[in-house]
C-alpha cells in the first residue's frame, strides 16, 4: 500500500479524507477511558534507553517517559538488548549507574510512567530470524518488553504502554491492534491492558486520525503530534511534485506555518471528540552549559511553543532534556490547574480541511546558503554519531535524532531535485552540495581535534552522498545505514 500511495503522490494526487470511512467519522464512539498512569500527561520526556538516561528520565519529574528504541536510538544489537534489560532493571529495582567521574545515579521514589516506542514497520531485526528471514523490528521490540515487563507493570498498577511510530494508515493500526490482542492472550492479560499512543508523524496518517483511533479504541491512549517526522514525511511524499512543494530552511518551518497549525488543530479536535489524549510535539532545544544567552533564547522558544499547545487544547507535551521539564510544567499547570487534562476542550473552532493540510507554504520562508550548510552539517554529524552507536545527539544546541536528521538530508535531496534558488542567488546543484560537504568535513576535523573519528566520518560521508545525492530517494536513513551498525 505504501508503494501504491507514493505512486499516487508522484502523479500529483494529494491525499483526502477517506470516503469509505465517512460513516465511522460521523459516528458516535469513544476510545477506552485513560489507563492508570496515563491520565495526567502534562509533561513527557523522550530519550534513549541507555542506563544513565533511563535513570535520569524516570527521575525527571515528567509524568511519562517515552523509552525510545526508534528515532533516538542507534539499533545495534547491544543497544537493543541492553535497553530492554535496563527497563526490566528499572522495574525490579536493580538498576544503578556510576559515571567514569564517580557520580552515582539511582532511582528516586517518584518515577515517570514508562511508554516504549518500538521501531517502525519498515525496520527489521536481523539478529533474530524465523525460517532464515529477519523478524519485524516492531514486533521484536514490542514482544520483548511485553514478556519481560508487562506483568511487573501490571503489578505496579500500571500496564505495558507503547508509542507507535511511522504509521501511514488505519490498516497498519489494525495490524498493531491484532498484535496487542495476541500479546494479551499469550500473557493472560485482560483485554485493554496494553495501551498505545500513536504518533501522527506521516503525511498520510494525518488524513486517517479518526480511523487510527477507532482501530485501536480498546488499546488507545491517544495521538501525538510528531511534527519533526511529519515534516520529513511531507518532503518525502511530495518530493517529485515540483518547486511548489519545496520547503524553505528547516528551522523556519515552525508550527506557525498554516499547514502545520491545521495539522495540530485537527489532532486536538479528533482526539477530544473521541475521549483520547492529544499530546504535543517535542521541544528540541537543550540547555547549554556554556552560554546564558543561548539558554535564554532556548527557554523562551520552548515556553512560546508550549503555551501555543496548551492554549490550543493539548493535554501535554514533550521535552528532550530534563532541564526543560519545569518550563513545560509551568505552562501546562497555568492552563490545567488541578485538572489532570483538558479532554473537555473541543480544540479550535475552525475544522481544518484536506486543502488546509495540503497547502504546503511557509510565509516569509526562504532557502538560504546557511540553511544548506546547516542541513549538511547536521546530517553528517548525526550519521557519524549514529554509526558510532548513539542515536540522540546535541548539535548546535538542539537535540537531533533520526527524525531531524531525515529532514536535513531529505531537504538537500529536494533542493537538488528542484534546483532550488537560494536567497543568495545560487542554484542548489550536486557540485555545490559536494563542496559544502567537504568544507564541513574539514571544519569538523579542525574543531573536534582528537574527537574526530576518521573512519566514522568517512562512512558518514559516503552515506550522506547516497542519502542526499542519489537520483533515487532512499526512504529511510536508518534502513540505508543498518548494515553498517550491526
Amino acid at each position: 500500500m505504501r508503494y501504491e500511495r507514493q505512486a499516487a503522490f508522484d502523479r500529483g494526487e494529494l491525499p483526502v479524507f477517506l470516503d469509505a470511512t465517512r460513516d465511522l467519522r460521523e459516528g458516535s464512539w469513544k476510545v477506552a477511558a485513560p489507563a492508570p498512569g496515563l491520565v495526567d500527561r502534562r509533561v513527557e520526556i523522550t530519550g534513549p534507553t541507555d542506563r544513565k538516561m533511563t535513570i535520569n528520565a524516570l527521575n525527571s519529574a515528567a509524568k511519562v517517559w517515552l523509552a525510545d528504541f526508534e528515532d533516538a536510538n542507534a539499533p545495534s544489537w547491544s543497544n537493543m538488548v541492553e535497553g530492554q534489560a535496563n527497563l526490566r532493571a528499572s522495574l525490579d529495582g536493580s538498576i544503578g549507574f556510576v559515571s567514569p567521574e564517580g557520580k552515582v545515579y539511582e532511582l528516586g521514589s517518584t518515577l515517570a510512567t514508562i511508554a516504549v516506542r518500538p521501531r517502525g514497520w519498515h525496520l527489521l531485526e536481523s539478529h533474530v530470524r524465523i525460517d532464515g528471514e529477519a523478524v519485524s523490528a516492531s514486533l521484536f521490540d514490542f514482544a520483548i518488553y511485553l514478556w519481560n515487563c508487562g506483568k511487573l507493570q501490571l503489578e505496579r498498577g500500571l500496564g505495558p504502554y507503547y508509542y507507535l511510530p511511522k504509521l501511514e494508515s488505519h490498516l497498519e493500526a489494525r495490524l498493531w491492534n491484532d498484535a496487542f490482542d495476541r500479546g494479551e492472550d499469550v500473557m493472560g492479560f485482560a483485554r485493554g491492558s496494553i495501551r498505545a499512543t500513536v504518533l501522527i508523524e506521516t503525511f498520510p496518517a494525518a488524513f486517517e486520525m479518526e480511523e487510527i483511533l477507532f482501530e485501536l479504541r480498546t488499546h488507545s491512549a491517544g495521538l501525538n503530534a510528531g511534527r519533526w517526522d511529519y515534516l520529513f514525511s511531507i518532503i518525502k511524499k511530495l518530493r517529485n511534485l515540483g518547486a511548489g512543494f519545496v520547503l524553505p530552511d528547516r528551522n523556519s518551518v515552525t508550527m506557525a506555518a498554516p499547514f502545520m497549525g491545521a495539522y495540530a488543530d485537527l489532532l486536538v479536535q479528533t482526539c477530544h471528540r473521541r475521549g483520547a489524549h492529544a499530546i504535543g510535539g517535542m521541544a528540541a532545544f537543550i540547555p547549554s552549559r556554556h552560554s546564558r544567552e543561548v539558554n535564554e533564547i532556548a527557554f523562551a522558544k520552548v515556553r512560546e511553543d508550549k503555551e501555543r499547545e496548551a492554549r490550543s487544547g493539548f493535554d501535554g507535551s514533550w521535552v528532550a532534556h530534563p532541564g526543560l521539564v519545569p518550563v513545560c510544567f509551568e505552562v501546562f499547570n497555568t492552563v490545567l490547574g488541578d485538572r489532570p487534562n483538558q479532554l473537555e476542550h473541543p480544540g479550535p473552532k475552525a475544522i481544518p480541511s484536506a486543502a488546509d493540510l495540503t497547502a504546503i507554504e511557509v510565509p516569509g520562508g526562504a532557502c538560504t546558503f546557511g540553511g544548506l550548510v546547516n542541513n549538511v552539517s547536521v546530517a553528517l554529524q548525526y550519521l557519524a554519531s549514529w554509526l558510532g552507536g548513539s542515536g540522540a545527539v546535541a548539535i548546535f544546541d538542539l537535540m537531533e535524532d533520526a527524525a531531524t536528521a531525515e529532514i536535513a538530508r531529505s531537504q538537500v535531496w529536494q533542493w537538488i531535485r528542484n534546483r532550488a534558488a537560494l536567497a543568495e542567488g545560487v542554484i542548489v546543484e550536486p557540485e555545490l552540495v559536494r563542496s559544502v560537504l567537504e568544507d564541513e568535513l574539514a571544519r569538523l576535523e579542525t574543531t573536534l581535534g582528537d574527537r574526530f573519528d576518521v573512519e566514522l566520518y568517512d562512512q558518514a560521508r559516503e552515506l550522506f552522498i547516497k542519502l542526499a545525492l542519489d537520483s533515487d530517494f532512499p526512504d529511510f536513513l536508518t534502513v540505508a545505514a543498518y548494515d553498517s551498525i550491526k
